[in-house]
């Protein structure tokens, strides 16, 4: 089903994201796309937070998952188009390149419907940044980002791959609304945060992860005083680092009580003092250029206005949870309950590969596989062929017949195949190609038009020839009465008669199989039975020989018996009626050969001339009364 296409409900200035919250993905993250609808589903939203995905490279739909149910969210190949027909979206999540990420950034905030932008690329350059921390301003927008992890509203909203697995998501709480925001320069740490906060109060209500570059799109001061207007958050949390002084802005509003609720504070990179020169930690702003940027400096600051400081790291949770005890003991806040989240859906594969799952195949397959590092056929790794020398011969007896064929069948099954692969332009198959080709028609189906006429009449005799003579021979019956019996049954010996080849001028293709399956078959019981057959035929007209297809038939059932079928699964092979298929491999390549031919010599397109067809039409028809 399709995904819904609805207005977005008119929100408060100071929130940048809820469950309301209608989002344009730019770039085609399909894990990061479905991690936000599989939060979604967690959060019970009635909607889906994506509606559009931008892909400048196709447009279209794309298939993903809502709860258990497939929908279809389209896909556009330029913003424009996602935000003429999606005026719901005020928020993107921008995934594309650095190299991207301005002109694509710079676009959306310059739209009528887009409020707010999360930049997820690391490496864009610092002016660029700067242009467009600079329109977002003259526009009362928002940029979060770039170099960050994105962000989170519990309940509500996730910006592409915020929080990580479904599993930790649930255990932070993130499924439902808590009362903490927080703004963290770090988005590794933010899902630590996420979870520090989760077992020391009622749960997180908001996060962001503003990035780490020296000048990030929006600042710590900017979320923390949106988190004060808005009365569900009851505390703050502040997660800052070394380098930079934005923390001081948030040191001034406590100060001047702009910033009035409880806020819990740390500035990570205290362990910089311990090294004898300047250090520049993970993220392009953790760097102190002077002792006002170091963390010790900023925590000092942070906690002589009024905010929560822990020791350290490893207290910070302490500090969270003292603060939040104290909000809740003074009677301003009444926790949160919690709630249970819905079922997670698990997606099939993922399922299967864990083992929680077991489902019935629908196909079986025992001669090949290609699912490993290396194709394998019969469980002989295709590197293998090669370094053995299968040959053509060997790899059909590996895919038709599951076994290692010895050299002597193998060169059998190619000398079959060489002989079978043409008998001229004039025969059915041939014709038929030879037409369809001079038609236009392409490769393929000009040879399916001569594929399609092997049967009974043509080609036939491998397979019928192997049918009678296989029936007479098992049967224990002799020559002579099979001659005898398929002559008062007016059946003709399928494999035995040629319309130019006889006794004295023979066909040399026969002679060459019979030689050879004569003086290399471990048993020739059909040939023999065949050949006895032909004196009979032979006595009363000269051309009733053994013909190729005859003898083709014939010997598949000879080396099926040789290379270890008994007479009873030989029959099986007949019956199945799959021994024409040694007719369709080698006559396949002479169907092409004339295929190709037709093509270089460019022929027109073909038409049967008149003096060579007899017209029968009466007169006038028959009038029926």
């Amino acid at each position: 089903m399709a995904a819904k296409k609805t207005t977005t409900k008119k929100r408060p200035e100071y929130t940048l994201m809820d469950k309301h919250t209608k989002a344009i993905v730019f770039g085609y993250q399909q894990r990061a796309i479905q991690r936000m609808l599989d939060f979604d589903y967690i959060c019970r939203r009635e909607e889906p937070s994506v509606v559009a995905i931008v892909n400048p490279t196709r447009e279209g739909t794309h298939k993903c998952f809502w709860g258990t149910k497939e929908i279809l969210l389209p896909m556009y190949r330029t913003l424009a188009e996602a935000t003429k027909h999606h005026k719901e979206a005020d928020f993107m999540v921008n995934f594309a390149s650095f190299r991207s990420a301005y002109p694509t950034t710079k676009e959306a905030l310059e739209t009528n419907t887009i409020r707010t932008v999360a930049v997820i690329a690391e490496g864009v350059p610092e002016h660029r940044t700067k242009e467009l921390i600079r329109i977002a301003n003259n526009k009362n927008k928002w940029i979060i980002g770039p170099a960050t992890v994105g962000g989170i509203a519990a309940g509500g909203f996730r910006i592409g791959n915020t929080a990580g697995q479904l599993d930790n998501i649930v255990a932070s709480k993130l499924h439902r609304q808590g009362s903490v925001a927080y703004v963290s320069k770090s988005g590794g740490l933010s899902n630590e945060l996420n979870n520090i906060i989760a077992m020391n109060t009622d749960g997180v209500y908001e996060g962001v992860a503003i990035g780490g570059d020296a000048y990030p799109g929006s600042t710590f001061i900017q979320h923390m005083m949106r988190y004060e207007k808005n009365p569900d958050v009851k505390m703050m949390v502040l997660l800052g680092e070394v380098g930079g002084t934005d923390e001081y802005e948030v040191v001034e509003a406590i100060k001047k009580k702009k910033i009035t609720k409880p806020v819990v504070a740390w500035c990570i990179g205290t362990c910089s003092k311990v090294f004898p020169a300047e250090v520049q930690f993970g993220h392009a702003g953790a760097r102190a250029g002077a002792d006002r940027e170091t963390a010790d400096a900023k925590n000092k600051a942070l906690k002589e206005a009024g905010a929560a400081i822990p020791k350290s790291f490893d207290d910070f949770d302490e500090q969270i949870k003292k603060t939040f005890d104290k909000l809740v003991k003074s009677g301003k806040h009444k926790p949160i309950p919690d709630v249970e989240p819905p079922i997670i859906p698990v997606d099939y594969a993922v399922a299967l590969k864990q083992g929680m799952i077991r489902r019935p195949t629908q196909f079986n397959s025992s001669i090949s596989d290609d699912r490993g590092e290396e194709l394998r056929y019969c469980g002989i790794p295709i590197s293998k062929i090669f370094e053995d020398d299968y040959g053509l011969g060997g790899v059909i007896g590996l895919l038709w017949f599951k076994k290692k064929l010895p050299k002597w069948a193998t060169k059998f099954i190619e000398m079959v195949v060489l002989v079978t692969a043409d008998h001229g332009p004039a025969v059915s198959g041939a014709h038929n190609s030879i037409v369809a080709a001079r038609a236009g028609k392409d490769i393929i189906s000009s040879l399916v038009s001569g594929l399609l006429t092997i049967g009974p009449r043509f080609g036939g005799a491998v397979q019928g020839s192997a049918d009678h003579f296989t029936k007479f021979l098992y049967a224990g019956e002799k020559p002579a009465f099979m001659v005898k019996d398929m002559k008062n049954k007016n059946i003709n010996i399928q494999g035995i008669g040629h319309r130019i080849k006889s006794v004295t001028n023979p066909d040399v293709r026969v002679e060459i199989m019979k030689n050879y399956a004569l003086k290399h078959f471990p048993n020739t019981e059909t040939l023999d039975y065949a050949l006895a057959v032909e004196k009979l035929t032979t006595s009363k007209r000269n051309n009733l020989i053994l013909n190729v297809d005859g003898c083709i038939g014939v010997l598949c059932c000879d080396m099926l018996r040789g290379i270890g079928y008994t007479r009873e699964q030989v029959r099986e092979f007949v019956d199945l009626g799959i021994l024409n298929a040694f007719f369709v491999l080698g006559r396949s390549i002479g169907f092409m050969g004339h295929i190709m031919d037709q093509k270089r010599l460019n022929e027109r397109l073909y038409r049967h001339p008149w003096d060579d067809i007899l017209y029968l039409m009466p007169d006038k028809p028959e009038v029926v009364k």
